[in-house]
């Protein structure tokens, strides 16, 4: 809701309280004020000016030569180049030394060797965006009413000179969704009075009854409908005032009629609308739902086909507006009506709605009819646009109104306690200062010992218990006075699970490891449900799926991650490292909830290092993978109970993947996708792993234990090993460590020979031996012993020959 502030002075006094002081005590009270703007910030130097002559430029076609008065000695020669300026025209001119948005500065010119004092200009160059703009004035400079005076301040005849608060409402509080409302607020928050508006209409001696009967046959959706008619109304612009606070609260001026109704809806909340009385074709306004399939082509020019969820206004036979969405092209007024048909009506917000998201048309008068509109406000928006009607647009207003009033509204009277209101707000109010508040907000209110009754107006639907009473003491009390209290009696302090801190470990280590955390869908496809599953069992459907891609749980978190990998990569984002913790879902058969487990799941492609300086660059390749994976099992204590171990895994790289292992117990896997997998998601090397997590997690482990750094020192021995080319040298490596005994701590491959100076079917793999004791320094002697217990157990068990 965009609030004038000049407007809002007519309804409350607003001396001594700028607008940034407003809006601070709106937001302090509740109501979130999100902006202030400034109309005219920066502008200066623009007044009206008079079209005394205009010729065509001698050396431009599209050009004019105009001679303007702008109210000073002698009028100025102005080249123009918009299509519509002509002489008599009461025009914006930015003067010599004036500043425009964007601080653009007029000065002196020569335009094809005509001299230019000035510019005539258009409302977009002063400010006002171009959907907001009158159609006959979107292509080119405005044009003020005659009756204007020349010299004065333009800006200030067209409301610009003004502050516009943007307030940020919850749903619950569509009372402000209008300037009296606004006003019953802000004169709560600041204790002053609200002046409301006093319609004095004079009527003549015709019935409007005689001109129209409205019958309702959808009563619970349109409980009352009040229709009015103005004769002899003559279609123009509306006064220059009225739309400049219609461009300002974001409304676009179209004529006198409908700028009524839409200014009308900006003071009081409750949507109008104007028909062309003798384009109706009948003398009957019957309010029904739809027929399903029947039709309706609305302003928008859109045509539209309806269902019986959608409420009409009809002229007995054909629909002629959609009910509190929009109005029909064949009711609309143009610029020959002389006949007004003004309705004014309360619909249920639910019916609306449904309208409203079925044609997807959100307009100003279907968000406040879902808020809900004040129905004791519905008759006097009525008296209220036929004033201004028979003011603005010379119209005679007949007699009465046709109504159907089978509405019965009775404001909500709740009664509440001092004691209550102290005790849940932690706070030590008066009787007189609660009472008060009430009165500010004019609630009727009365008093009995320290109980409070309050009759809650209906513009306020927002209240309707105790706790509502509560709040509203709370914000005009000021939450900055409610003082800061401890909560009594004894807490337990909040605490993570094992099992949490071990799941905030794990983000906390692949983070710093360079790698993003995605959150996908559980929902996928069918044919990516069971691809990559660690235990594969019947994928789950759902009943009613949002689409085919999104219609069975997941058994993987991978399919998911590399559609994240394939969206980033499309987007240049060529090297990519994503990991993600979330639920796979496994069946229990379908009379029995599925097994929710929580997966740990990661991805990378692309560059691991990049150092342009150097003209380094450095892929990303199973090993990387693998060293992020070991230095989480590291951090969570597990690295020397898990394996690795050569797989073949569907949809992976059938020599580039591994299985886990962790104490004999499958946990995951690891590995680079499968090339032609790569090539259907037009990827590059990808590799992924994935584990569950509840299975690492429940490991025991150890209690940390510090050792000190070794003062003695280690003794380093190397070995080359034969052996077969199917051995792994994961299966040498444990038989290193269990014949190295306590003296060795240290062991791992650093070289892999496959040569011409090889036996065919052998392969030669090197080890690096680390020896020591933390006690003493080592003598040969032990070293050896060890070591050549070492090299027995790996040819025994192995089949390895030292290599020669």
């Amino acid at each position: 809701m965009f609030v004038s502030y000049k407007w809002l002075q007519e309804y409350v006094d607003l001396s001594g309280i700028t607008p940034d002081e407003l809006a601070e005590k709106i937001t302090r009270s509740g109501i979130e004020v999100e902006g202030v703007e400034v109309l005219n910030e920066g502008l200066k130097g623009v007044v009206i000016g008079h079209v005394l002559e205009r010729e065509q430029h001698p050396n431009a076609d599209k050009l004019n030569k105009c001679l303007v008065d702008i109210g000073e000695e002698n009028p100025v020669q102005i080249i123009c180049g918009a299509p519509n300026v002509d002489k008599g025209q009461k025009v914006a001119v930015a003067t010599v030394g004036a500043v425009l948005p964007g601080n653009f500065k007029i000065k002196k010119a020569k335009l094809r060797g005509e001299e230019s004092n000035g510019m005539i200009c258009s409302l977009s160059e002063l400010g006002i965006e171009g959907k907001l703009i009158a159609k006959e004035f979107s292509e080119g400079i405005f044009v003020f009413p005659n009756d204007v005076t020349v010299g004065e301040d333009a800006l200030e005849k067209l409301q610009r000179d003004d502050q516009i608060l943007e307030l940020g409402l919850t749903a619950n509080r569509g009372d402000c969704l209008s300037m009296l409302g606004v006003a019953y607020e802000v004169g709560a928050i600041l204790n002053r009075e609200v002046k409301l508006p006093n319609p004095a209409v004079r009527t003549i001696s015709e019935k409007a009854t005689d001109y129209v009967q409205i019958k309702v046959e959808a009563k619970e959706d349109n409980p009352l409908y009040v229709a009015k008619v103005i004769k002899n109304v003559t279609v123009a612009p509306s006064p220059l005032w009225m739309q400049g606070r219609l461009m300002a609260a974001g409304i676009r001026p179209h004529n006198n009629v409908v700028d009524i109704t839409n200014y009308i809806l900006l003071e009081y909340g409750q949507p109008l609308h104007a028909f062309d009385y003798d384009r109706l074709g009948s003398k009957e306004i019957l309010v029904r739902r739809a027929k399903d399939g029947e039709k309706i082509v609305t302003l928008d020019d859109a045509e539209r086909t309806l269902t019986a969820d959608h409420l009409v206004i009809t002229n007995g036979s054909e629909p002629v507006a959609l009910a509190g969405v929009m109005g029909g092209a064949n009711s609309e007024v143009k610029a020959d009506t002389t006949t007004v048909l003004l309705e004014s009506a309360y619909f249920a917000g639910p019916t609306v709605r449904k309208a409203s998201k079925d044609h997807g048309l959100r307009s100003e008068a279907s968000s406040r009819f879902e808020k809900g509109v004040d129905p004791n406000r519905v008759r006097a928006a009525a008296e209220r646009a036929v004033e201004l009607l028979a003011l603005y647009a010379g119209g005679e207003v007949l007699d009465g109104e046709a109504v159907v009033d089978t509405l019965n509204v009775e404001p909500v009277v709740i009664s509440i306690t001092l004691e209550k209101i102290n005790r849940v707000l932690g706070t030590d109010i008066s009787i007189e200062e609660v009472a008060g508040i009430f009165t500010r907000l004019q609630f009727e209110t009365t008093v009995d010992n320290e109980t409070i009754t309050v009759t809650v107006p209906t513009r306020r639907g927002d209240i309707t218990i105790e706790e509502d009473l509560i709040e509203e003491v709370a914000r005009l009390y000021g939450y900055d006075n409610i003082p800061s209290t401890l909560p009594m009696g004894s807490s337990t302090p909040g605490y993570l699970t094992t099992y949490q801190q071990k799941r905030r470990t794990v983000r906390h280590y692949l983070e710093g490891a360079g790698l993003y955390q995605a959150v996908t869908y559980s929902l996928t496809s069918e044919a990516k449900a069971t691809q990559y599953a660690l235990e594969t069992r019947e994928p789950i459907k759902l009943a009613m799926p949002m689409s085919e891609d999104r219609s069975q749980l997941r058994l993987s978190i991978i399919p998911q991650l590399l559609e994240v990998v394939k969206y980033n990569v499309a987007r240049q984002n060529d090297s990519v490292a994503v990991y993600e913790t979330g639920p796979v879902f496994l069946s229990n058969g379908t009379d029995a909830l599925p097994d929710e487990r929580e997966h740990l799941a990661g991805a990378i492609t692309g560059l691991r290092e990049q150092h342009q300086w150097q003209g380094e660059k450095k892929e990303v390749d199973f090993f990387v993978l693998k060293g992020i994976l070991e230095g989480l099992f590291a951090k969570l204590g597990l690295e020397q109970k898990v394996e690795y171990l050569q797989a073949v895994v569907e949809g992976m790289h059938p020599g580039r993947t591994a299985e886990l292992f962790l104490a004999g117990q499958k946990i995951g896997f690891i590995g680079q996708v499968h090339p032609t997998v790569q090539k259907e998601l037009d990827l590059k090397e990808t590799y992924v792993f994935e584990l569950s997590l509840e299975t690492v997690f429940a490991e025991e482990v150890a209690p940390l234990q510090y050792e000190s750094i070794p003062r003695f020192p280690s003794i380093t021995r190397d070995i080359a090993l034969v052996v077969e080319k199917e051995k792994v040298a994961g299966e040498i490596e444990s038989i290193i460590v269990e014949a190295g005994g306590k003296l060795l701590k240290d062991v791992h491959v650093f070289d892999l020979y496959e040569g011409e100076h090889m036996e065919p079917g052998k392969k030669s793999i090197a080890f690096s031996l680390k020896y020591f004791d933390p006690e003493k320094t080592l003598t040969d002697e032990e070293v050896t012993k060890v070591h050549e217990k070492v090299l027995t157990a790996v040819k025994e068990k192995s089949g390895a020959v030292l290599r020669g």
